[in-house]
């Protein structure tokens, strides 16, 4: 296993994620307990060390599952992450409550690792408000040693994450961050990154196969990898991408079953970082991807002075592209529907004046129409 420098400890490359484990049925909840104990001693095993689960995850039975898993095994010999479920505005005020209950649930009298969830801009305002008392209350535990290293996951925008550094930023010691080749550029991951970098914070990776999109590729996509190294699988070419990135620290997946984590336990126990032209040939592969379902908008923004609503046309088109991609999502609507009514895809009067001036010739009131449909 390849382990990283954080600070005083050594942390696995590779951390196990709970937020997708092994099920007995479709119902979330009903966790396979067994196979997540089998799993967990196979990477303990194998010298995984950091194990991430949060409040939400398996409708609240994430922290139980991993809670009773790791009771077996020394408190000293694994770091455990868990998250503030600020996705949800309702647990708000209730910080003190929600904490002490996830050390209950975990079974734990410490957190090594713990996060403000998923800051975006449906919460960034409620997460700077210090009525709420969240941030004083997390600090505090932290001064207390019940968390031993403070950090934060986002989901929003360059804007958002800026807003959160500028508050925060101080405080902070790692940043999740969702990044993989395709988002490197489709979401803008680079820049977060980059800014994460200028502030001195490491970089934690969430979603490093997309959901499992990475994993499998098409057979024209596997076979050009293929030409380049015979023996990686398409998995394996996602984590070899984010090992050429000196910011990242910890790369989180969330395996759903023992093949899975055996496999990408292997690929960890050797660093092998992309070069510089297998890594521009992935950034071809995920733009041939994006381009399946993307619509070609370059921001010109000369559509906006024509449109009579006032619509940020170039934002809605690159939130109905991460919804078109991701075949759903939560991103999208998390985004939309923060937005006042008058400036959502539904607020789109079909003139098609935006239509007249766009380069690319876009059909954009088709676009929101059927973007509006599926949010």
């Amino acid at each position: 296993m390849i382990y990283n420098d954080f600070q005083d400890i050594k942390i696995s490359s590779l951390a196990m994620g709970a937020m997708r484990l092994p099920k007995l049925s479709d119902d979330e909840a009903d966790i396979n307990e067994p196979a997540v104990r089998e799993m967990v001693k196979y990477a303990i095993e194998k010298g995984v060390n950091y194990f991430d689960t949060a409040w939400g995850y398996h409708n609240g039975h994430s922290e139980l599952v991993m809670g009773r898993t790791l009771k077996e095994y020394p408190r000293e010999s694994f770091y455990l992450a868990d998250k503030f479920p600020g996705y949800d505005l309702a647990n708000m005020g209730k910080v003190q409550e929600i904490f002490e209950k996830q050390l209950e649930k975990c079974q734990v009298d410490y957190f090594d690792f713990y996060l403000f969830h998923n800051v975006c801009e449906m919460n960034i305002d409620a997460y700077l408000d210090r009525s709420y008392g969240i941030y004083d209350y997390l600090t505090e535990q932290k001064r207390n040693g019940r968390i031993r290293h403070l950090g934060f996951s986002v989901h929003g925008d360059q804007n958002t994450l800026e807003r959160f550094l500028d508050a925060y930023g101080k405080d902070m010691e790692f940043c999740q961050v969702q990044l993989n080749y395709v988002d490197w550029d489709f979401q803008a991951a680079k820049d977060k990154v980059a800014l994460l970098k200028e502030w001195g914070i490491p970089v934690w990776v969430m979603e490093p196969v997309r959901g499992g999109r990475l994993a499998n590729l098409s057979d024209e996509h596997t076979a050009r990898l293929k030409e380049l190294r015979a023996d990686e699988t398409p998995a394996a070419w996602a984590f070899r991408f984010l090992q050429a990135i000196p910011e990242v620290t910890v790369t989180l997946s969330g395996m759903s079953n023992f093949e899975q984590l055996k496999q990408n336990i292997q690929t960890f126990e050797e660093f092998k970082p992309v070069s510089e032209r297998e890594r521009d040939v992935l950034f071809e592969i995920a733009k041939d991807m994006t381009a399946k379902t993307a619509l070609p908008c370059t921001e010109c923004r000369y559509c906006v002075s024509h449109c009579p609503q006032g619509l940020d046309i170039p934002l809605l088109i690159s939130l109905y592209n991460e919804h078109s991609f991701t075949n759903g999502g939560f991103i999208a609507p998390m985004r939309i529907g923060q937005m006042s009514e008058d400036k959502r895809p539904s607020a789109c009067v079909g003139c098609r004046s935006c239509e007249a001036v766009c380069p690319q010739k876009i059909k954009i009131s088709e676009a929101f129409s059927d973007f509006n449909g599926k949010l």
